[in-house]
């Protein structure tokens, strides 16, 4: 059963072991959430904004946020989204995109993502359409 928390004041228990798995396999996105988070850069508290985490009994599964998308006005983006390689394919990616996704829509605003190699076809089943960029696919 997977359960999904909004993360506020601290980033969540397991967080570091999310965080040192997604680093293994190369992707540092959540090294920045770390960094921003710290700092105070990104809290994920601006109007439409939040930050979720997913849990699968007591192991942090996932984690994924929404901020404000500095190229487009109005829209929010998908960010520092990772889910744990033993909890993909069980539901909890699923969970964290559509309450994030549900928040964009209750306030009308579309919703970008640049999507990590691999992961394109999970935010095409989302409804998101690849856009090409300099010959970079993002979604």
């Amino acid at each position: 059963m997977i359960r999904l928390e909004r993360v506020i004041d601290t980033l969540p228990d397991g967080f570091e072991v999310l965080r040192a798995e997604a680093r293994s396999e190369g992707y540092r996105m959540l090294d920045t959430l770390s960094a921003e988070w710290a700092s105070g850069a990104t809290r994920f508290d601006h109007p439409g904004e939040a930050l979720f985490a997913a849990h699968a009994g007591d192991i942090l599964a996932g984690i994924g946020g929404l901020t404000v998308e500095p190229a487009i006005t109005g829209a929010l983006r998908m960010r520092r989204f990772y889910v744990r390689a033993a909890c993909r394919r069980c539901g909890a990616g699923l969970m964290l995109a559509n309450a994030l996704l549900d928040l964009s829509r209750r306030n009308g605003r579309t919703v970008t993502a640049n999507a990590a190699a691999g992961s394109e076809a999970f935010w095409e089943a989302l409804g998101f359409t690849p856009i090409f960029r300099d010959s970079t696919r993002i979604s």
